[in-house]
């Protein structure tokens, strides 16, 4: 989705031309980041609202969450020291006759649907609280591998995929997020199938597909997409001894979001994602809850 074109194309429509015209006002003073916020702000209401006067409508937009949830099943890599804990620490009535409930949790930075910021394989890089929201809501494309990687559970996504997948949707904008399908949110929360290997401690011996080196390089370096993301446990492939992927996006400043849920509830194109991590100051992580924004087909109005 290109925004700007995206813009002018909704100038077109009558209804719009007023917003349109506004928001072109806008532009021409504002700076990059800024107009990608204002054609990102533009394409959710107009695409949301009809007429005019009827404001944002949810009812609209279908809402798919795109997260785990974080519990004693939840997956981390086989090294990690620790895992998700939940304790208790009040639940029940109080003294005073009302019911209260509260918990301390705990868990690494990099398990479960998380992201990676960009100084998780970067020494300049980003830490999580330092992500611009541009990279966080975003137009989103799913490009599915999943009639691939069921033959090789080790696959990668190649330059030639993505070329590919422009050929049948167009070519893929700057500023989008680029979400992988490889269909492995079916073994979700099943170590073994999900990782390929259940070996406490070790991480040698992982068989689970992802992004491969030519295709990062297009969509980091031409494409210059915001974010990547995909529903493994990994923007390397299994196997992966030098983390090329995530080497190349983190020098980038591109976080990557990794165990994504329900990626085939998505389509092609055309949402909008949003992905909101724990603000950790410093962090090199941490858990996100991640949704998608799908337009109704026939939402009326």
């Amino acid at each position: 989705m290109n925004l700007d074109n995206e813009l002018a194309r909704i100038a077109k429509e009558e209804v719009d031309v007023v917003i349109a015209k506004s928001v072109g006002v806008v532009l021409a003073l504002t700076g990059k980041a800024m107009r990608k916020s204002v054609c990102l702000i533009a394409l959710l209401v107009l695409n949301s609202m009809s007429p005019l006067t009827s404001g944002f409508d949810l009812g609209k937009q279908e809402i798919i969450d795109l997260s785990h949830a974080y519990n004693k099943d939840t997956i981390y890599w086989p090294t990690s020291p620790s895992k998700f804990s939940l304790k208790q620490l009040a639940y029940g009535p109080t003294e005073a006759g009302f019911f209260y409930s509260a918990n301390t949790f705990a868990t690494p930075e990099h398990g479960g649907t998380h992201i990676d910021a960009p100084i998780h394989f970067h020494a300049g890089g980003q830490t999580v609280d330092q992500i611009p929201l541009e990279q966080l809501i975003l137009p989103g494309i799913v490009i599915d591998v999943t009639n691939k990687t069921m033959q090789d559970r080790n696959y990668r996504l190649t330059r030639e995929d993505v070329l590919m997948f422009e050929a049948a949707h167009g070519q893929i904008t700057a500023g989008s997020a680029v979400l992988l399908r490889t269909g492995w949110g079916k073994y979700w929360p099943d170590v073994k199938k999900y990782l390929g290997d259940d070996t406490p401690g070790d991480a040698s011996k992982l068989k689970f597909p992802s992004f491969g080196e030519g295709a990062v390089r297009l969509l980091v370096e031409e494409r210059k997409v915001a974010l990547i993301g995909l529903d493994t446990a990994s923007i390397d492939y299994g196997p992966s001894k030098d983390f090329i992927v995530h080497r190349v996006a983190a020098e980038h400043n591109i976080p990557g979001i990794e165990n994504l849920a329900n990626l085939d509830k998505l389509p092609a194109t055309g949402f909008i994602l949003i992905a909101l991590p724990i603000k950790i100051e410093g962090g090199s992580g941490g858990p996100v809850r991640v949704v998608a924004l799908v337009p109704l087909v026939n939402s009326g109005g």
